[in-house]
C-alpha cells in the first residue's frame, strides 16, 4: 500500500513537544533529542532549505511544532528542513492509508495504522460503527477495498 505525503504538515504541528534540540553543533548542525525515548540523532539542514529553516515564522502560529519544520504560505506547504537525515521515529511515519473526502473535496476523515478510523465529522463516525465491524476478519487488502467500497457507496472521494 502506497502512501503520499499532501505536506499538510499536521503531523509536524506538534512534534515540537517529542524532538528538542539539545545542541547546535555548527551552523547548520544540530544533535536532536526525543524527550520520549531519550534517543539522540544529529541532524542536518538540508542544503537546499537553509534559506527556509532561517524563517521562524511557523512558531507564531504552531509554537509547539518540530524545531525543523516549516511553512511556505504561498505553497501552502509544510517542509522538513532536516528531511535526509530526520530521525526514524519521522521516516516511519504514515499519516494515512486512506482518505475520505466529502464530495467538494474536503477531508472528512482518514484510516490510520492498522484499521482506526479518525473520522472528522459525525455521518463518517455513523457509518463506520454501522459497518466496520462486518470487516474484522479480511485480509488486510480486502478490507482496504471493502472500507473503500463503503465509503464510496455513500457518495466520498477516497484517496489512496
Amino acid at each position: 500500500m502506497s502512501f503520499f505525503c499532501s505536506q499538510c504538515g499536521e503531523c509536524c504541528t506538534t512534534l515540537g513537544l517529542v524532538h528538542v534540540i539539545v545542541k547546535q553543533i555548527k551552523e547548520d548542525e544540530f544533535l536532536l533529542q526525543n524527550e520520549y525515548t531519550g534517543e539522540k540523532k544529529r541532524v542536518l539542514v538540508d542544503p537546499d532549505k537553509q534559506d527556509l529553516f532561517l524563517d521562524k515564522s511557523i512558531f507564531e502560529t504552531y509554537p509547539d511544532s518540530c524545531p525543523f519544520f516549516r511553512f511556505r504560505e504561498t505553497e501552502k506547504k509544510g517542509y522538513c528542513t532536516c528531511h535526509l537525515t530526520r530521525p526514524a521515529i519521522c521516516q516511519d511515519y504514515d499519516c494515512w492509508r486512506i482518505l475520505i473526502l466529502d464530495p467538494a473535496g474536503i477531508r472528512v476523515g482518514r484510516i490510520m495504522g492498522w484499521r482506526h478510523l479518525c473520522a472528522e465529522r459525525e455521518d463518517v463516525s455513523t457509518i463506520w460503527k454501522e459497518h466496520a465491524h462486518r470487516l474484522g476478519s479480511l485480509s488486510d487488502e480486502k478490507w482496504d477495498i471493502s472500507v473503500v467500497n463503503l465509503f464510496q457507496k455513500h457518495g466520498y472521494r477516497i484517496v489512496r
